[in-house]
């Protein structure tokens, strides 16, 4: 592997019904959420070991058991790991607090960014990994940033409770506050291209326009227009 001291987390929720997805009721039926949002995840671990990057692990919500875990276990021969209870900050702060006991570095995203690809992973690992014969220290941090004003990517070489406390997941402000508390900290961090996610009805129907134009891979042939 290519960065053997580094992990990649991929956060995932379990893919039922009524609760995965729901922003996109107008749009979307549960049934047909839950599916978008199994393909998605899917996909998302589909880049991630597409190459011999580094291990990748799973982290389930509410746990491993689901068989829907146990298959992509299976397929994509990975580890699978229960999250934490409470919000999505301590959750992702127990994750790499946990990861970076063990390793050098660790990237954790999500399952809701489409456009990811192996190429976006690679580019945060190095990131975080400077070439041997320098002497250039690698950044803290490295932040995915959404359009919608969150990430969709942390990798962390240290991590704070900072970094995950207080704030309001979910809106606008999640980047600015992260961004605000870094440089708090004093620590160097680095950011990747941006990204969208597909969470919203409005970004349901901008996946649908970039799929007809080959923009984005066109596995979500099942679901409606």
């Amino acid at each position: 592997m290519k960065y053997p001291a580094a992990r990649i987390l991929v956060f995932a929720k379990a893919p039922i019904p009524g609760q995965v997805k729901t922003r996109l009721a107008p749009v979307l039926t549960d049934s047909e959420a839950a599916h978008l949002h199994a393909r998605l995840v899917r996909h998302t671990l589909a880049t991630a070991t597409q190459q011999p990057l580094c291990p990748v692990e799973l982290w389930c919500a509410p746990d491993a058991t689901h068989p829907f875990f146990q298959q992509c276990r299976q397929q994509y021969n990975i580890t699978l790991r229960h999250q934490c209870e409470g919000d999505v900050g301590q959750r992702m702060e127990q994750a790499l607090n946990a990861t970076l006991q063990t390793s050098e570095s660790a990237i954790l995203i999500g399952t809701d960014c489409p456009e990811f690809t192996t190429d976006d992973l690679e580019a945060a690992l190095g990131l975080l990994t400077p070439p041997r014969q320098t002497t250039t220290d690698a950044p803290a941090l490295v932040l995915g940033p959404a359009e919608d004003g969150g990430y969709v990517l942390i990798g962390a070489r240290r991590c704070h409770p900072s970094l995950f406390s207080h704030i309001e997941w979910g809106t606008d402000n999640v980047l600015a506050t992260t961004r605000q508390r870094i440089q708090t900290l004093g620590w160097h961090w680095q950011e990747t291209r941006t990204f969208w996610d597909l969470d919203r009805p409005e970004d349901w129907r901008r996946y649908q326009r970039q799929r007809k134009r080959g923009e984005v891979a066109a596995w979500q042939s099942t679901m409606p227009s």
